[in-house]
């Protein structure tokens, strides 16, 4: 093959991945009741927030408390009376710029999820819906009157098109979008009206965005409330049974996540009532037991801010009930924005999903690259560190099967997991070959790290990652999802976040993130850091990169931490990566030697650390 056809092929290849960087979705897998985000198993935990309850300068603060909590997405209402305060008059400026709100967003790594409306509750005026609208004395508000659905159209033909370009397919990071709200609870029932919106949607953003109801977790609502083609999901606050509370939601949808959109963290004020409250432990063991059964979660709210002016709302359950201007809604955050103990009961619960899987839209905010066959680190421009590749196992394998790697393919050292378990490792000039059983459509991952290129010998072209195709029992594997992760990027942005832990939890046997803090009182030292019962890994302190550390293969037992590093007057951060195995009580010990050639035991001085 001559040099001009070989660059052809090249800049074929190179036009391929990046068409293939470029595809993007979000979509409901109904086989594996899970949502897929470019082709990958995706859960979000969200929490709602209102822009129209806090003022433009504190958007970014809110939202970056929200980010900084662990979630990866916020649920967002438009109040369509915010926008239109006059028939055909448009108001999208300062606090009202929605499009610079869900620029921030985007900025700050969090997905939307959009609740346009046009009707929204949320205690809002007149749940959103304009006042103007009872001009015309007979109208039928949220039905298929045509009065209604004139004003309803002609509102979405100003709003949708500011959408669309934000749509996650379209490259933004709005992932799904709400038709109506609770349309169950209301007593019209008209399910010529829910058409006319599903087509409206459809009509001016396209087939592709995914589009859902929500409704209360009872079947009448469910009932009244959905409709083929909008998919179904519900809402609930804590309660003893989470299985129990999502079993309406499988009446309608046997198959798909479980989502409940709205969980309850408090609740809102009447004026003449006592302010509402919940537990902080109610709420955090509700949103566990809710994620350990893999559901996606919206808290409503994690801040509720303020009805200012005019806005705030009113019920009607057998009396006319106003609602305070004060939305605290006794939320994580309160109206001011401030932490509550809530948050930091829920910021626990969150952090204990801190495996390397659970992260990747944090590691990888890019998201992945699509290849038939596995790209290198230097076809993706990854320097160092880590990079996930993964696949689906193509058939079902009930006897064991060698997944098996060309010699000299893996570069330097793959962890291997599926549908999350760690089943081994595959090594340069090492293990080649790993035996596993599964299901077709098995999630297969392989994180494999540099540990270094070669600095002297005969060939330093040391490329990095998969450098030849994998094989099941003989069958190449293909269609990967390839995430170069940039964890030193994530660790600078204070993720994952240092919370305490119980002792004796359970050893974590495949790759994780261990975050925790220590204190110096008076002068910081040079130190050394020793890893008792620690794998292999890597460190960063305060955000930097102290290096690898791998104890369990020495000779070097602990790592060198400049006493520049550390901070005298406030708490020390560390985050761990550990890829093989944590001890089921996470501590280190810092020491004044370093130990470069035996093990020492654990003793006094152990900081607990946390996944």
């Amino acid at each position: 093959m001559g040099p001009g056809r070989r660059l052809l092929l090249l800049a074929a290849a190179l036009l391929q991945l990046e068409a293939c960087a470029g595809a993007r979705s979000f979509q409901v897998d109904y086989t594996h009741n899970c949502f897929r985000k470019d082709g990958a198993p995706f859960r979000y935990v969200s929490g709602s927030v209102h822009y129209a309850r806090i003022l433009r300068p504190a958007w970014r603060d809110r939202l970056w408390k929200m980010y900084m909590s662990g979630l990866n997405a916020v649920q967002v209402y438009v109040p369509w009376n915010y926008h239109e305060p006059r028939p055909g008059v448009y108001d999208f400026s300062g606090d009202r710029d929605l499009g610079s709100f869900l620029d921030l967003t985007a900025e700050l790594g969090l997905l939307v999820i959009l609740r346009p409306g046009p009707y929204i509750c949320a205690e809002w005026e007149m749940g959103g819906l304009p006042a103007w609208l009872l001009w015309k004395p007979d109208i039928v508000l949220r039905s298929s009157d045509p009065d209604y659905l004139q004003a309803v159209d002609s509102w979405l033909d100003v709003l949708l098109p500011r959408i669309k370009p934000r749509l996650y397919q379209n490259g933004g990071n709005i992932i799904s979008i709400q038709v109506e709200n609770e349309y169950g609870s209301y007593p019209t029932c008209d399910y010529d009206y829910l058409r006319h919106l599903l087509a409206a949607f459809r009509a001016r953003l396209g087939p592709d965005v995914l589009l859902f109801t929500t409704d209360g977790n009872s079947a009448p609502e469910l009932r009244c409330g959905t409709l083929q083609g909008l998919y179904a999901t519900v809402d609930f606050g804590p309660g003893p049974n989470v299985t129990a509370a999502f079993a309406p939601q499988r009446l309608y949808e046997p198959k798909g996540p479980l989502v409940n959109s709205e969980y309850y963290t408090g609740w809102l004020d009447y004026w003449g009532e006592p302010h509402a409250s919940s537990s902080p432990a109610q709420v955090a063991q509700g949103l566990q037991d809710m994620l350990q059964l893999g559901a996606n979660v919206n808290m409503y709210m994690f801040q509720g801010g303020t009805n200012f002016g005019y806005w705030s709302g009113a019920d009607y359950k057998g009396q006319y009930k106003p609602v305070t201007t004060s939305y605290d809604y006794d939320a994580p955050l309160s109206e001011a924005g401030d932490p509550t103990e809530k948050l930091f009961a829920i910021r626990t619960v969150i952090s204990k999903q801190g495996e390397v899987l659970e992260l990747l839209d944090v590691l990888c905010p890019s998201g992945p690259i699509r290849s038939r066959f596995p790209l290198t680190f230097e076809a993706m421009k990854q320097a160092h560190g880590f990079v996930l590749y993964r696949t689906r196992l193509p058939r079902d394998v009930w006897d064991p099967a060698p997944l098996s790697s060309p010699p000299n393919s893996i570069c330097d050292r793959a962890y291997v997991l599926l549908d999350g378990e760690y089943q081994g490792k595959l090594e340069r000039d090492g293990q080649t070959t790993l035996n596993l059983t599964g299901q077709a459509g098995a999630t297969l991952d392989l994180l494999v790290e540099n540990m270094g290129r070669i600095n002297f010998g005969v060939n330093t072209s040391d490329f990095k990652g998969l450098l030849r195709n994998l094989s099941l029992d003989s069958i190449l594997l293909s269609d990967w999802l390839i995430y170069p992760l940039d964890v030193d990027a994530a660790v600078a942005r204070g993720w994952p976040l240092p919370t305490p832990q119980a002792e004796g939890s359970r050893a974590m046997l495949r790759p994780a993130l261990y975050t925790g803090t220590f204190q110096t009182p008076g002068i910081a030292w040079d130190t050394f850091v020793k890893f008792p019962g620690w794998s292999k890994g890597q460190l960063w302190i305060n955000g930097f990169n102290l290096g690898r550390y791998w104890p369990a293969w020495g000779p070097q037992q602990t790592l060198f931490v400049p006493g520049s590093l550390l901070r005298a007057s406030a708490p020390n951060n560390i985050t761990l990566l550990e890829l093989e195995g944590a001890p089921s009580r996470p501590f280190l010990l810092f020491l004044d030697r370093p130990l470069l050639n035996r093990t020492a035991s654990p003793g006094a001085g152990a900081k607990l650390l946390t996944p």
